[in-house]
């Protein structure tokens, strides 16, 4: 589970970075498909920064943290992270449905990659502190 993780923030990484492409970008982006999926919309838009800062940027840094942390096995720190990343995702994925009206494939995949992250670490945490859970070795060798 923990490479599947691992590969998953990398995959978060990529469209991330596609995002700030965009953000940066001047021209007709490739994901400019018709009055509903258009990325230039999303990723250069008012709700694209935050104090400054690009929130493609802000997500590269957080599937970077992400990939270290499951990479350290800091599973605690996994399972309470990746929640706030799914939070923040929604809170995006809710501007772009009723403020903006417009969607980013990017950012839908964004979403889809968080969810799946964190679902995984909390099953990994659980899995994790049952492993670890005191008396679970006394109880299996009395039976």
């Amino acid at each position: 589970m923990r490479r599947v993780i691992m590969a998953l923030a990398l995959i978060g990484v990529y469209l991330a970075v596609r995002a700030l492409q965009i953000h940066y970008s001047t021209g007709l982006t490739p994901c400019s498909i018709n009055d509903v999926w258009d990325c230039g919309v999303v990723n250069r838009g008012p709700y694209s920064v935050i104090y400054g800062v690009p929130v493609a940027l802000i997500g590269i840094i957080g599937y970077l943290f992400l990939f270290v942390m499951e990479g350290l096995k800091k599973w605690r720190l996994m399972a309470a992270a990746s929640p706030g990343a799914l939070g923040f995702s929604l809170y995006l994925t809710h501007i772009e449905a009723s403020i903006l009206q417009t969607w980013c494939e990017y950012c839908v995949g964004s979403l889809i990659t968080i969810s799946l992250i964190t679902l995984l670490a909390i099953i990994q945490l659980i899995v994790q502190q049952r492993k670890r859970a005191p008396g679970r070795e006394a109880t299996a060798v009395a039976r």
